[in-house]
């Protein structure tokens, strides 16, 4: 056989064999990947619909309800009557004793937000007939703005609060279920979630407006611009006292939005029920949004990923 045609087929053999392995290992990972997600899909949907596991939502927030049921988790409702922003301003000395625990979440922060760059500009550029040209720097954009315009305590902050607020609030609801008696020792498993949201504009925590001065001030900042959304999700069993908590972070790219349409937000009294002033899912403010960067779960208050995790490592 001459060596051309020795080499040719060689060549053609080789790249056979390589394409072989290569789909092996695509499908051997898809598979490996699409069985630990179905375990854990299984697992959650077993402890839906357990009787003897109930669940209690601690928020009054109708987005949190929605979010909780398209997760397929029937529960019940029950709020704790405390004031956040007064916890957020006037007890910075018990915020403190939190600072251990952000701190681990503070060294983390760099890597997490660099792997979770790299990957999204990997999905964003294989789906890139599916996105808009310049959504790729958006991601760039973001990693940027939290490493430069929040300083280092300003994000120690942030994931105290936040993580402060939903403690506070899991705490009150189980003084309000023992005072009541509603624990019962042989009753079912019951798990309480809280959760807390806070949005960020320029590097400023902003809580939900308490004036239409403030409420236009910081629609007006979103316009044309963008704005972060960290929530945190705090899951407690209460047999065991054990509780499991987490963040997520998104950012939110809006186009120019109307004074006509700022009004009318104002008028429906939606921007004073929301941290920032920021509703996505209303029907006057979707039409204006350009780009949500992570969870739009988490934009409307409860990352459904964090939630499930969390509900399973306190089982």
């Amino acid at each position: 056989m001459p060596l051309n045609e020795f080499m040719n087929q060689f060549l053609i053999w080789l790249i056979c064999e390589a394409s072989l392995c290569l789909s092996i290992l695509f499908y051997a990972t898809a598979y490996s990947n699409m069985s630990v997600h179905d375990t854990l899909r299984r697992g959650l949907s077993m402890a839906a619909k357990n009787p003897s596991i109930k669940i209690i939502l601690g928020s009054s927030s109708k987005a949190r309800r929605q979010i909780l049921a398209e997760m397929g988790y029937e529960f019940t409702i029950m709020t704790a009557d405390i004031d956040e922003k007064s916890i957020r301003k006037e007890k910075p000395e018990d915020l403190v004793m939190a600072l251990a625990e952000a701190k681990l979440m503070l060294q983390e922060l760099h890597s997490t937000l660099l792997l979770k760059l790299l990957y999204e500009a990997k999905r964003m550029l294989d789906n890139e007939n599916q996105l808009k040209h310049d959504h790729i720097f958006i991601w760039f954009r973001r990693f940027f703005f939290l490493m430069n315009k929040i300083s280092v305590q300003g994000l120690l902050h942030l994931v105290v609060v936040t993580d402060y607020a939903e403690r506070l609030q899991a705490d009150a609801i189980v003084q309000k279920l023992l005072i009541g008696s509603n624990l019962e020792k042989d009753g079912p498993t019951t798990l309480l979630i809280t959760a807390d949201t806070v949005v960020v504009y320029q590097g400023i925590i902003r809580e939900k407006p308490t004036s239409e001065k403030e409420a236009r001030e910081f629609i007006k900042g979103y316009s044309g611009s963008h704005a972060g959304v960290v929530g945190s999700v705090m899951v407690t069993n209460l047999a065991t006292r054990k509780r499991s908590g987490g963040w997520d972070s998104a950012e939110v790219y809006f186009h120019e939005i109307p004074d006509e349409v700022i009004d009318n937000l104002i008028d429906d009294g939606v921007t004073f029920r929301v941290a920032g002033g920021l509703m996505l899912e209303h029907p006057l403010t979707l039409p204006f949004v350009d780009a949500v960067v992570g969870s739009t779960d988490t934009v409307m208050g409860l990352s459904k990923d964090l939630t499930e995790k969390l509900l399973l490592e306190v089982l």
